[in-house]
């Protein structure tokens, strides 16, 4: 099976992963998630899809489990299962160079898996619920944020916590987001706020926040927030995605509202940006996922095929998508 040059993939609560042609719409895989081991029989929910930097494995965290499947395969068995979580796995992402993995947990855990050796390699305790984790660009560190509204930045060299922050009392960190370059978080909750620090240039720890702006981007819960690919550059962007059925760009010099893309009939879940920042790919409780052009705010591709909300999406895409 040749391996596409753009790799779009969905998930949804009717319990499939589907594969997508960017350009024509048209879904050419479809995996059936199922419930494996000892547990009762039935289907589980994926909350979060995530590709491999060489784009040969996806990752689909579910509850409690996080598989691994074959992006070349035709087969829907996946090709490894973690299991050490003991509740919904929220955040799943890769290190750059693919050789390990790192989660969070409703379990109230961050966990990190050497994708060359079986089992948890290493576990940290965040003592609420984690909704979201992100990895530093610098590859060293991890930040968390949990239901009880803390965020937490653990130091991977130190194995500690290095830095404890809560923006806003009681109010869950729904999702974070980090600069390419290291210069900005962002951490969104669920009461539509965006809380912006600067990361302090020629530190080389993530431990010096200097708090830079509160953006209220949203009336309802913000799910997702984003930040904009290096090659976007010197263009930056916020795209925010809501309960409130919009996703808004938002330019980083002064977080003024750019462009609010509406077509979306229920709550936006996810959203991707394209590797040149000029598309963004959202997901939706309408059952749909959307490729979006952000220089018209047009959604100029629709996927339908699933059947219940799509909660998650997830985009590769190679040197060929941005030249076309």
């Amino acid at each position: 099976m040749a391996q596409p040059s753009v790799i779009l993939a969905t998930a949804s609560y009717d319990h499939t992963i589907k594969f997508w042609e960017a350009e024509s719409g048209r879904c050419y895989r479809t995996i059936q998630y199922p419930e494996f081991g000892n547990r009762p029989c039935g289907l589980v929910n994926v909350n979060r899809l995530d590709i491999t930097p060489n784009k040969k494995y996806l990752a689909a965290a579910g509850n409690p489990h996080i598989r691994l499947f074959d992006i070349n395969s035709s087969g829907h068995q996946p090709i490894m299962s973690y299991d050490s979580h003991t509740n919904n796995v929220t955040a799943v992402g890769f290190q750059c160079d693919g050789n390990w993995m790192y989660s969070g947990s409703e379990d109230g855990t961050v966990k990190i898996w050497d994708l060359r050796a079986p089992g948890c390699q290493r576990e940290y305790e965040s003592r609420a619920a984690v909704n979201t984790v992100v990895l530093h660009p610098n590859q060293t560190e991890l930040i968390s944020g949990d239901q009880n509204g803390n965020i937490r930045v653990w130091d991977l060299i130190a194995n500690s916590c290095s830095c404890e922050l809560v923006p806003e009392e009681d109010t869950a960190v729904r999702s974070l987001t980090v600069m390419w370059d290291g210069s900005l978080v962002v951490a969104a909750n669920n009461r539509g706020t965006c809380y912006v620090w600067r990361l302090l240039r020629g530190t080389q720890t993530m431990t010096n926040f200097e708090p830079l702006h509160k953006l209220q981007a949203h009336s309802g819960y913000i799910l997702k927030c984003l930040l904009s690919p290096e090659l976007c550059d010197p263009q930056r962007y916020l795209a925010t995605a809501s309960s409130d059925h919009t996703v808004k760009i938002w330019n980083v010099d002064g977080f003024t509202l750019e462009k609010t893309l509406i077509g979306h009939q229920r709550w936006v879940w996810d959203c991707v940006f394209s590797a040149n920042g000029e598309y963004l790919i959202t997901a939706s409780s309408d059952t749909t996922a959307r490729l979006w052009t952000l220089s018209t705010a047009e959604a100029i591709r629709v996927f339908n095929g699933h059947h219940k909300a799509t909660v998650c999406c997830a985009l590769n895409d190679g040197p060929e998508y941005l030249s076309s």
